[in-house]
């Protein structure tokens, strides 16, 4: 059981996740209304939100150090902020600013924290493989460190999850994949993509060891990261589980959801692990006031970093080629090395 200090932590995350959301649906949607337009207003392009995945986040990374490694899917701020990712560079980073985690040029499915060992991708179930290898270098240098694969339940059956599968256990590895199971992958019902509807069961196909938390509370979380987490740092190899979380949003802002059915979303909304948490804190004497006043802090830490975020300066686009190759022979440029010019200044 977690301590009440632990729990407010846990709690603080959880709603600065939520609010961050929130906020970045309200500027996301600015300039795209009312007919949408993806390349219009201060955020273009694409954005999914993880209002509703709180707890799994919270949960999990309440156990991690800074040299612990973690991997997130497509969907990671909830993972990022649980993990202490700096928001005020993650913000920069999604609102395409030359102070973001990738000098503007990632955005917010390519979020890069080297001070903290975070790191997502777009590419569903590609955050497996670099969790397996840091978990590799982990043993190999013999340190208690830890990796963590996030992942939602539409990428168990990607070959990049199940081949890390195989190769954590056959390496008996200390990482942690973890499912959040939405009930939905993308527009798909999850009984219609995979007939395993208990993805911590694949576990048994490569002799790991599988949990599954039946529902988002951040308190049954924390209990099976626990679990997980010092079974591998004390070498006792790789653990599966498996989160039931739910989906606030649509896929991706602009999603209308109309394959969704209205119950569906009505019995999603109904559920919140941070008003459960709240309660459990209730239960250990934590008074309202004391809550008001972390969620307020909460709001105010994700308001400063929105403001800090679009004050900052945009790319030159002079610097579009900078970054993407390293150590290029004889002073030439990454743009020459990119083939666009040659380094003689002659065409192609």
């Amino acid at each position: 059981m977690p301590s009440v200090h632990e729990q407010q932590t846990m709690y603080e995350n959880m709603v600065t996740a939520r609010y961050y959301e929130e906020r970045l649906q309200e500027e996301y949607l600015e300039g795209k209304q009312p007919a949408f337009d993806i390349s219009a207003g201060p955020i273009p392009g694409e954005l999914h939100l993880a209002a509703g995945h709180e707890a799994s986040g919270a949960g999990v990374c309440i156990h991690l150090r800074d040299d612990d490694t973690v991997t997130a899917p497509h969907r990671p701020h909830h993972i990022a902020i649980a993990k202490g990712v700096d928001l005020k560079r993650m913000t920069a980073e999604i609102f395409g600013r030359r102070t973001g985690l990738g000098k503007g040029k990632g955005g917010h499915m390519h979020l890069f924290d080297p001070d903290v060992n975070f790191a997502c991708s777009g590419i569903i179930a590609q955050g497996c493989p670099p969790a397996v290898g840091a978990a590799l270098a982990a043993k190999k240098r013999n340190t208690d460190s830890v990796a963590v694969a996030f992942l939602g339940e539409g990428a168990i059956d990607q070959g990049a999850f199940l081949e890390s599968l195989n190769f954590a256990s056959v390496q008996n590895l200390p990482v942690v994949f973890v499912i959040e199971d939405n009930d939905w992958a993308i527009s798909m019902p999850k009984d219609r993509i995979t007939d395993v509807q208990d993805g911590s069961k694949r576990a048994a196909g490569y002799d790991m060891h599988g949990i599954r938390v039946d529902h988002d509370d951040a308190l049954d979380v924390y209990e099976a990261a626990e679990e997980a987490i010092g079974r591998a740092r004390d070498g006792n190899g790789p653990t599966l589980v498996e989160v039931q979380v739910h989906r606030r949003m649509g896929h991706f802002m602009g999603d209308a959801q109309g394959y969704r059915p209205e119950v569906d979303i009505e019995r999603h909304q109904a559920r919140d692990s941070i008003e459960r948490l709240a309660a459990d804190l209730r239960a250990h004497d934590v008074s309202d006031e004391d809550l008001d006043a972390l969620r307020s802090d909460a709001e105010e830490h994700v308001e400063a970093a929105i403001e800090w975020a679009k004050d900052q300066p945009e790319p030159d686009p002079e610097e579009a080629y900078d970054d993407v190759f390293t150590n290029p022979p004889d002073g030439a440029t990454d743009r020459e090395r990119a083939g666009d010019v040659r380094a003689d200044g002659g065409d192609d």
